[in-house]
């Protein structure tokens, strides 16, 4: 009926942004917080009520690399319900360039990295990120 409130249980949308430079090195925090307490991380997290998914991989980029980046440009969405144990997210993966002078560890970030793609398999890495990051680098091959 008009005016009763259902209950719907609703996905949280996040964001995950892929910052490289031109040689495919690439920005990876450390997480200070569980879930995935001190593994490797794609900067990114949850898009606030009324941003735009573009202007929310901005912020959490600034936020969690001190990093502006520079031509956000849509990656692929990513939505299995179980990629995150809290609840089930869909994140919006974003590609961005930004100055890798400027990074430094800030909010949710225990630490900073800049990553090849060589060296993964040494790392720990939170959520779904070895999907997202193994398919990133199968696109950067294919266009250079």
């Amino acid at each position: 009926m008009w005016g009763e409130s259902i209950k719907y249980k609703i996905p949280s949308l996040t964001v995950d942004i892929f910052i490289y430079n031109e040689n495919h090195e690439f920005i990876l925090i450390e997480r200070k917080n569980d879930p995935f307490k001190g593994s490797w991380a794609l900067p990114g997290g949850f898009v606030d009520y009324g941003e735009t998914t573009e202007n929310a991989a901005v912020r959490e980029a600034k936020e969690e690399t001190s990093i502006d980046i520079e031509s956000v440009e849509l990656f692929g969405v990513y939505s299995e319900p179980d990629r995150d144990p809290r609840r089930h997210t869909v994140s919006i993966v974003y590609l961005a360039h930004g100055n890798f002078d400027d990074a430094k560890a800030d909010d949710d970030a225990n630490d900073i990295g800049v990553f090849s793609f060589d060296v993964l398999k040494e790392k720990e890495l939170a959520f779904d990120h070895a999907k997202i990051l193994s398919e990133v680098k199968e696109h950067l091959e294919k266009t250079d």
